[in-house]
């Protein structure tokens, strides 16, 4: 079993502090668990972003718990050194305390190391209550998507001086609560840079800057899986969907003109047996 990153050594990664920058990568199953664990990256979320970019939703609230708690588990056992943070989706921690904790070891159960959650001071009890429970917890400010309905669309956050000195207090208000970091979402890089080096605990941003002590990027969109929608802040890597069409083509192509499968790429028995067979006129 190898030894995996924990949200403790993490909760001071603060770049001003010479800290390298966090890399957080999401992952929703076995095979990109496993290539995710062959790198450098510090954590793996499983995001509900799943939803949409796995599972085809328009947006991250039609995930339950019971979804995430599947594809948590599939990250899991791939065994990546990289702390697993597992998203907790709507209506999961929009409920009594008692469900929440409920709804949380589902995902610890299933092999997370820490679960994240969106929301500002209205989530601190229920924050509180999941550190009491020895559950790690990672906040989520500024674009929140679970909110996508009364923030009008997927709109970014903290466009004015009042807006932006809320976010601060939010960010202070989770880590007050414990949380060991806090995701930046859909902020301007200038309010990005301002909660930064407001709060002790580490800024993981999303279209929040380059001043956040880490980034985290979907792996389908970093690798270029999808081209239907990619948001600004996305930076793509590859052109995995034009290469995987390409070499998909290229198979169908192969079967219909007979070159799929050749000789090599076929099982065989013996001289004898073909014979026996009368297979070939013998």
């Amino acid at each position: 079993m190898v030894k995996r990153l924990t949200a403790p050594a993490l909760s001071t990664r603060k770049v001003e502090h010479g800290a390298a920058p966090i890399v957080m990568v999401t992952a929703a199953d076995y095979p990109s668990a496993r290539m995710i664990g062959e790198t450098d990256a510090d954590m793996i979320l499983v995001g509900d972003s799943l939803a949409m970019v796995v599972l085809g939703y328009s947006d991250t609230l039609s995930v339950t718990i019971d979804v995430m708690a599947h594809h948590t588990a599939a990250v899991a056992r791939a065994n990546p050194k990289q702390l697993i943070v597992g998203d907790l989706p709507w209506m999961s921690y929009h409920v009594s305390i008692e469900d929440t904790l409920r709804n949380a070891a589902k995902l610890v159960r299933a092999g997370a190391g820490a679960v994240k959650l969106e929301g500002g001071s209205k989530r601190v009890p229920k924050i509180e209550a999941l550190i009491d429970a020895q559950i790690p917890v990672m906040g989520h400010i500024g674009l929140t998507p679970q909110s996508v309905h009364t923030m009008g669309g997927f709109q970014v956050q903290g466009k004015n001086a009042t807006a932006a000195h809320d976010l601060v207090a939010e960010a202070h208000a989770l880590q007050d609560a414990g949380c060991f970091a806090v995701v930046l979402e859909g902020v301007p890089r200038e309010v990005g840079d301002m909660i930064t080096r407001s709060v002790d605990i580490p800024t993981v941003g999303i279209g929040a800057g380059p001043g956040c002590d880490g980034q985290v990027l979907v792996l389908h969109d970093l690798l270029g899986m999808q081209d239907d929608f990619v948001p600004k802040f996305v930076r793509q890597y590859a052109n995995l969907k034009a290469e995987s069409i390409a070499s998909i083509s290229a198979y169908v192509a192969d079967v219909r003109s007979g070159a799929f499968p050749d000789d090599s790429e076929s099982y065989h028995i013996g001289g004898d047996e073909v014979e026996a067979l009368g297979l070939y006129g013998g």
